[in-house]
C-alpha cells in the first residue's frame, strides 16, 4: 500500500454526554473527502482511541469507512495492550475495507517491554494482521520510544510497511530513514498518476464482475427486454516500487522530514487545518522550496501550541473554528477556558479553510 502525502489524524466527535456523535463524524469525513488530503487516520491519538471501548471502536471504523471518499487512503489505529486484541481490531478494519493499520507499542507493562518483547509483539501482530502494518512511535503518550534498531529489524517483515514517527525529533527520523534504507522493496498498485489505489476503489468493480447480470427464464420466453446499466469502466492501474515508508507525525518538521526522505506526514493539525498542511507538501512537490518554507513557517507556531501544548481539546476547538465539528474531548481531558479558545482563534485567523 502506498502511504504518501498528507494524512489527517481525525478527531472523534462526542455529544455533551460523551456518546459518540456519528452524524458529525460522517459530516467531517464528507468535508475532508473534498480536500486534497491523501487520506485519514481514524482512531489515532487525536481520535481519542484509548478512551473508546471495542464496540465504539468498531462502529467508528464502520461509520468513517462508509463516509470517506473511495480514493482516500484509510488507516485505522488499532493498538491494544495484547496481541490478540490488536489483531481482532485489525480484522475488523479489514472487514470495513481499510487500507492499513497503525499499531502503537503496548504501554501498561512498560518495564517488561524488552527489545525481545517488542519485536515479538509487532511481528506477531504483523503475522496475523490481514492488513499492512504501520508502526506508531509516540513517546509523548507512551513511556518509551521504539528504538531505531528495532524499527530496522521490523522493516524486514513483509507485512510491516512503514512507521509514523511522532517523536518530533528530526535526527531520530533521519536515523530511521538510514536504518531502513535496505528494507525490501514492495510492489504496490497505483493509478496512472502514481497515486494510491485503495481497497474501496477496487471493490465496486470487483462486486459488479462477481454479480453478473441475471435474466429470468420467463423474461427470455416472453421476449422482454431487460434494461441494465452499462458496466463501470475498469480502473486503470500500474505498479510502483516502494521501500519502508517513513512519515512524520509532527507538523513543525514536515518540510524538513520531506527533504530528509520521508514519504509524508500524519498530522493532528491537519484535522483542523488540512489545506495549510497540504500547501507545504504541494510546494515541496513542485520543488519550490522558498514557498514551502514560507508555508511551513505559517503552520509551525499554531501547530505546536494547539496540538502539542493544548492537546485534544485544542484541536477540537480549532476544528470548530475552521468549520469542522470538534466539540469536547472525553473526561478526564478537561475543557478549555474562554481565554485559551480565544488564543486558538487568534492563531488560526490566517489559516482558514
Amino acid at each position: 500500500m502506498l502511504i504518501e502525502g498528507i494524512f489527517a489524524a481525525i478527531t472523534t466527535p462526542f455529544y455533551s454526554d460523551e456518546r459518540v456523535y456519528f452524524r458529525k463524524l460522517e459530516a467531517n469525513l464528507a468535508r475532508y473527502s473534498r480536500s486534497l488530503l491523501s487520506g485519514f487516520v481514524v482512531l489515532g491519538s487525536t481520535g481519542e482511541a484509548a478512551e473508546l471501548n471495542d464496540e465504539e471502536t468498531r462502529e467508528v471504523m464502520r461509520t468513517a469507512a462508509d463516509a470517506a471518499a473511495a480514493e482516500k487512503v484509510l488507516i485505522a489505529g488499532i493498538g491494544r495492550e495484547s496481541m490478540k486484541a490488536t489483531v481482532e481490531l485489525a480484522e475488523a478494519a479489514a472487514q470495513n475495507n481499510y487500507d492499513a493499520v497503525l499499531v502503537r507499542p503496548p504501554t501498561y507493562y512498560a518495564p517488561q517491554m524488552s527489545a525481545e518483547a517488542e519485536l515479538t509483539y509487532f511481528r506477531s501482530v504483523a503475522d496475523r494482521s490481514p492488513l499492512p502494518v504501520l508502526l506508531y512511535n509516540i513517546p509523548r503518550f507512551a513511556p518509551y520510544a521504539i528504538p531505531v534498531e528495532i524499527v530496522a529489524e521490523l522493516a524486514q517483515h513483509p507485512n510491516i510497511i512503514g512507521i509514523k514517527d511522532s517523536s518530533g525529533n528530526l535526527d531520530n527520523l533521519k536515523a530511521i530513514l538510514a536504518a531502513t534504507s535496505d528494507a525490501p522493496k514492495r510492489t504496490v498498485t497505483v493509478t496512472p498518476l502514481f497515486e494510491a489505489v485503495t481497497s474501496r476503489m477496487l471493490k465496486p468493480a470487483t462486486a459488479q464482475a462477481d454479480a453478473g447480470t441475471f435474466v429470468s427464464a420467463t423474461d427470455l420466453a416472453g421476449g422482454v427486454a431487460v434494461a441494465a446499466a452499462p458496466p463501470a469502466p475498469a480502473l486503470k492501474t500500474r505498479t510502483r516500487e516502494v521501500g519502508f515508508q517513513v512519515l512524520t507525525g509532527s507538523a513543525a518538521i514536515t518540510l524538513a522530514a520531506l527533504e530528509a526522505g520521508a514519504s509524508g506526514a500524519i498530522l493532528g493539525f491537519a484535522a483542523c487545518a488540512p489545506q495549510a498542511c497540504q500547501e507545504v507538501y504541494f510546494a515541496w512537490k513542485d520543488h519550490d522550496l522558498k514557498l514551502a518554507a514560507e508555508k511551513q513557517l505559517r503552520i509551525t507556531p499554531p501547530s505546536q501550541r494547539i496540538v502539542n501544548e493544548l492537546g485534544i481539546n485544542g484541536v477540537k476547538h480549532a476544528c470548530d473554528f475552521n468549520g469542522y465539528y470538534g466539540g469536547h474531548a472525553r473526561l478526564p481531558l478537561l475543557p478549555l477556558s474562554v481565554e485559551r479558545k480565544r488564543e486558538i482563534e487568534s492563531l488560526l485567523m490566517g489559516i482558514r479553510n
